[in-house]
């Protein structure tokens, strides 16, 4: 009993020690037709959709499209550190959804 008491207590500091997710965003390339217009973002993306490109695709499609953009594919995942540099090729849509 001493044993699984020592168990749960090391368990719940090493998950308090943890630090919360770190943040993920994908950049992405997005279509609307009539007339054509296309454009390049960058999004922020919830813990679940970070896990690969796959994942995050019908996040980025879900948000894109409640504006009409029909995703063309999501290029790349990536970490705070990767954000600045993609925020001038974004323009208006640098964490627009």
């Amino acid at each position: 009993m001493k044993t699984l008491l020592l168990s749960t207590a090391f368990i719940a500091a090493t998950a308090l020690a943890q630090p919360a997710g770190a943040a993920c965003y994908a950049d992405y390339k997005a279509k609307r037709d009539n007339p054509l217009q296309l454009h390049y973002g960058v999004i922020e993306l919830p813990d679940p959709a970070c896990g690969s490109v796959e994942d995050a695709t019908p996040v980025v499609a879900d948000r894109i499209g409640t504006d009409g953009w029909t995703l063309l594919g999501v290029l790349t995942l990536f970490g705070a550190d990767g954000l600045e540099e993609k925020e001038e090729s974004a323009g208006d849509f640098y964490l627009r959804y």
